[in-house]
């Protein structure tokens, strides 16, 4: 028949291959780019994580009695904190190019801590805010210990183990697209500039190779959003201050708020082994062994623990922007991320020049945060490549896991925006806070009900393994499993030696 399509090719037929490493990668996490390109890279990271540090403190310390000073360096310690985490992260910890920063996990705890009867007959501002912050670095010090015990134990490993593709999904597709109220929603508060950043970023980094940005004027409701100059940080940073431990005085201890701030420390653990994978994923390594990612989850309760010694009134995880900028650049390189965490110590210690780019429009951020959390989510996405997508049983796991990551946090964040407090509301605050603050988290919520469904349902069965994508991760379950985990994830100086990964 004349004008009729001619047949399909039989190689076109077949499905895309599986990758095990993400491919048209520019610089992967052992290659990086020339040094001017590099620091360039680097800086665009230390401006990416600008916004969560500046987010959360300027959230936080005005409801704990400080003022712009005390913002200003709340801000410069949790950057300069943050700097050293992901310096230990790359070098002793995953070795991924994973930034260390600020986690809204911690948001909720520090919140019930500021909201404790034993501060409320504190008059002077000042006085309350020093007091509120020995709190937090109290509880945040107890925190720190869940970590550190559950990952330099090996204890991890031995969860992650049994971590699939299909269970995997969930967790790092949530710990992105979870994340939705901070994109959208942020650039709305001054579309003016908003809007145009996301239409500008979509353009350069998809149609045209390569990035930009934009800026001015509105009314007076929205300044505070769009101007830099309303913030307060450039007025309230000094020229030049190194922050150092106890520098607010010695931390309060307080069993109930440490209680609180454990559970927030167990689902950032979570949360942080769904961002670590998706690291992974966009610097083009290999899966990351279980015993890496004990190895990571313990270098950053000792970042948490840091995060108690100086007072940042937050804790560390992960940040999800960060590895989303690495999907946007396609530079997965460890030294770009090394040398960000040098701009975040430098720029935390030069406290005028920080508080410049820290005053950056929130809407901006948000702009941004459209861009990498969609990248971060769909990194959870791409594990269905390893299953069998039709299986009723990984539709189910999968449809479910995802729902209820979405709706269970939906019930306890609405539940709670209009009593003031969560749906359980018993007597002891402490236990409140433990299980509102786990069930408030997308990413938990979703990778607990993915890992419980898919390591107990039918899970022996021969074919069941095949659908979960089990066998396409088996020779990464341990590090000397593929000869490529010694490529990625070595520690320097030899120290595999006195510290091995099994």
């Amino acid at each position: 028949m004349a004008g009729a399509a001619a047949p399909p090719k039989q190689d076109e037929l077949v499905p895309h291959p599986v990758k095990d490493q993400l491919p048209n990668v520019s610089f992967c996490i052992n290659s990086p780019p020339p040094w001017p390109e590099a620091i360039l890279l680097g800086f665009q990271h230390y401006l990416v994580i600008l916004g969560t540090t500046v987010i959360i403190p300027t959230a936080l310390v005005p409801q704990m009695g400080g003022g712009n000073d005390e913002k200003a360096r709340v801000i410069q310690t949790l950057l300069f904190v943050a700097g050293i985490n992901t310096l230990l992260q790359t070098y002793f910890g995953t070795c991924l190019p994973a930034v260390m920063g600020g986690s809204y996990t911690f948001v909720a705890p520090t919140i019930s801590i500021i909201l404790a009867g034993r501060y409320s007959n504190i008059v002077d501002p000042h006085e309350k805010f020093l007091h509120i912050m020995r709190g937090t670095q109290g509880a945040l010090i107890v925190a720190s210990t869940l970590q550190i015990i559950v990952g330099f134990s090996g204890l991890w490993r031995n969860v992650t183990r049994f971590l699939s593709p299909l269970s995997a999904v969930p967790l790092v597709a949530l710990a992105g697209f979870g994340l939705y109220e901070l994109g959208f929603p942020g650039v709305a508060k001054c579309v003016e500039i908003g809007l145009p950043v996301i239409i500008l970023l979509v353009i350069f980094s998809q149609y045209i190779p390569h990035a930009v940005h934009s800026e001015r004027h509105s009314p007076q409701k929205t300044q505070l959003h769009c101007r830099t100059d309303r913030s307060g940080l450039v007025g309230g940073a000094p020229w030049i201050r190194v922050p150092y431990p106890f520098q607010w005085g010695a931390p309060t201890f307080d069993a109930g708020e440490a209680f609180a701030m454990m559970a927030a420390s167990l689902v950032a653990l979570v949360e942080s082994t769904g961002t670590f994978i998706a690291v992974a994923r966009y610097a083009s390594a290999t899966p990351v062994p279980p015993s890496v990612l004990s190895r990571g989850i313990g270098w950053q309760g000792i970042g948490i623990l840091l995060d108690g010694l100086f007072g940042t009134a937050n804790g560390s995880s992960v940040s999800v922007e960060n590895a989303g900028l690495l999907a946007l650049t396609r530079v997965g390189s460890r030294r770009v991320v090394q040398i960000s965490a040098g701009f975040m110590i430098f720029f935390s210690i030069l406290g005028k020049f920080g508080a410049v780019f820290a005053s950056i429009p929130a809407p901006i951020f948000a702009a941004l945060y459209c861009l990498f959390f969609a990248y971060v989510g769909a990194a959870g996405v791409s594990f269905l490549q390893f299953c069998n997508l039709n299986s009723f049983r990984t539709k189910f796991i999968l449809g479910f896991s995802v729902f209820m990551g979405l709706s269970v946090p939906q019930y306890f964040n609405e539940y709670t925006s209009v009593a003031g407090y969560g749906p359980v509301h018993t007597g002891a605050r402490w236990f409140n806070d433990i299980i509102n603050v786990i069930f408030s988290s997308k990413p938990f919520v979703a990778g607990f009900v993915a890992f419980f469904l898919d390591n107990t349902l039918h899970r022996n069965d021969s074919a069941v393994r095949k659908d979960r994508g089990y066998h396409w991760w088996q020779k990464f379950r341990s590090f000397k499993g593929d000869s490529r985990s010694e490529e990625f994830y070595r520690l320097p100086l030899n120290l595999n030696k006195f510290f091995p990964s099994v």
